[in-house]
């Protein structure tokens, strides 16, 4: 099964990859351009594996750049929250 199947595991995985970059010394703003850039790949090359995923596949579609950048964002903060509970 891909890590992207699973939405649990998949926020997981991304809660463990911005921990180790803001371990490593990584400002906020560069690792929420990281996000944004992962997450135009994904939604040009990914086929979303569940309904969170259609969902946030669906509102990437249609937002402008600062949109884009805002829900950049709060994923990040939801797979931060995810790890502190």
């Amino acid at each position: 099964m891909s890590i992207l199947e699973n939405w649990q595991q998949w926020t997981t995985f991304l809660g463990a990859q911005v921990e180790d970059a803001k371990d490593s010394g990584m400002p906020n703003k560069v690792i929420e351009k990281a996000a944004v850039q992962i997450g135009n790949y994904l939604a040009e090359h990914v086929d979303p594996k569940n309904e969170q995923e259609r969902v946030l596949s669906d509102l990437w579609s249609v937002a402008e750049s600062d949109e884009k950048k805002a829900l950049a964002s709060c994923l990040i903060k939801l797979v931060q929250n995810n790890r502190v509970q």
